[in-house]
């Protein structure tokens, strides 16, 4: 696989979180820090592994006549490529994420939020457009 020359859209991931991750992994030691060029390096790694993973996902993808990646395409991306330990993890992971989906508080709009029901909210809209009316034939004031 040959990746895209570097260029002023490469991408990449967000030093404050990356840096985030860091220090929630590394035991805190007095006199011990993380580098900033070691930081953008394990980025660039990051980067080209992500790279690495999903181009291989879309090709299995591809050979299976699909076009979604799903989390098998990336399971199987990860056993060809030779990272099978990772597996088991990323799967948990994708498990947790969907449950995650599932529980999460709905959004609510703002009919809801007013407390009022469809009637009232739409007197009030006809009240407001009668304002709105007899205003504009006042004209300027």
């Amino acid at each position: 696989m040959t990746r895209p020359k570097k260029g002023a859209d490469d991408l990449s991931l967000p030093k404050a979180t990356v840096q985030k991750i860091i220090t929630e992994i590394l035991q805190p030691s007095p006199g011990v820090t993380f580098a900033k060029d070691a930081r953008d390096l394990l980025i660039d790694c990051c980067v080209e592994f992500i790279t690495l993973i999903s181009s291989e996902a879309n090709e299995i993808a591809e050979k299976e006549a699909k076009k979604t990646i799903a989390t098998e395409h990336i399971d199987k991306a990860l056993r060809e490529l030779g990272f099978p330990e990772y597996v088991q993890e990323v799967l948990a992971s994708a498990g947790e994420h969907k449950e995650a989906l599932k529980t999460r508080e709905k959004k609510t709009n703002k009919m809801d939020q007013s407390g009022l029901s469809e009637a009232e909210l739409l007197r009030q809209q006809e009240e407001l457009f009668k304002s709105a009316t007899e205003k504009y034939n006042q004209g300027p004031t």
